[in-house]
């Protein structure tokens, strides 16, 4: 496994839902309904999300190449608060870190075998395509008039429990070409809540997440969200 994030381009949502979170959600149209439909579980998805403001997960990671046939995998810690802020520390390969301030990404690769220094990236959020591809989960667009949706077999998907959500970009993005949001609805609560993420992109590359000991709606500081890189730091703006 190569560990620079350049190569390894970053990849995130929930297996517990604390009912204090779950309580405070407003109904929606359609209660605690079976969904029907793949508009009716986007609309308990987004139902969800937009009265979260901040959460944070334990994450692992698949990364497959297709071009060469290959799996990364790492995990780490995430960190989202809208609107658009995020931060990614790996633990494992360990030292790397993602931060977005909402405007700009600040991408930190440690120094490899042999080197002295490490070196920083820095580029906008509309280049990468986490932000991209979770804007609605960090305030900005919506799943019903944003994307087309519809539903996968779940069984085919190797998620029998819940709804595989396939949304794409009704503009065309750059960055990915699908997401696959793995919903689960938990029992008698008008929410959609996402376990898994599936990004895959125009070449056929798929960026896979999976959440654990998630936590919603915490305060998190603003300096979660600045990163000040060790003395040496070699900085790349591309």
């Amino acid at each position: 496994m190569h560990c620079k994030l350049s190569r390894f381009s970053l990849l995130l949502v929930v297996t517990l839902v604390p009912s204090a979170v779950l309580g405070a959600l407003a109904p929606t149209s359609l209660g605690a309904q079976e969904p029907r439909n793949a508009r009716d579980v986007a609309a308990l998805v987004q139902s969800f999300y937009d009265q979260t403001t901040s959460f944070q997960a334990d994450f692992f990671q698949t990364r497959y190449t297709k071009a060469y046939n290959r799996y990364d995998r790492a995990r780490g810690r995430v960190t989202l608060v809208k609107p658009g802020k995020m931060r990614w520390d790996y633990t494992d390969p360990a030292g790397q870190t993602f931060v977005s301030d909402g405007s700009h990404l600040s991408v930190y690769q440690p120094p490899d075998e042999g080197e002295a220094h490490g070196q920083i990236i820095e580029r906008d959020v509309t280049s990468d395509e986490l932000p991209q591809a979770f804007a609605f989960l960090l305030g900005d667009g919506r799943l019903d008039s944003d994307f087309h949706v519809r539903l996968l077999d779940s069984g085919r998907q190797g998620f029998p429990e819940g709804y595989v959500l396939e949304v794409r970009p009704r503009r065309p993005s750059r960055t990915y070409d699908r997401v696959l949001f793995f919903v689960r609805i938990p029992a008698g609560a008008p929410a959609g809540v996402i376990h898994r993420v599936l990004i895959i992109d125009a070449a056929g590359n798929r960026n896979r997440f999976d959440f654990s000991h998630l936590r919603f709606n915490h305060a998190v500081p603003d300096s979660t969200f600045h990163f000040t890189p060790p003395a040496g730091t070699r900085v790349v703006r591309p």
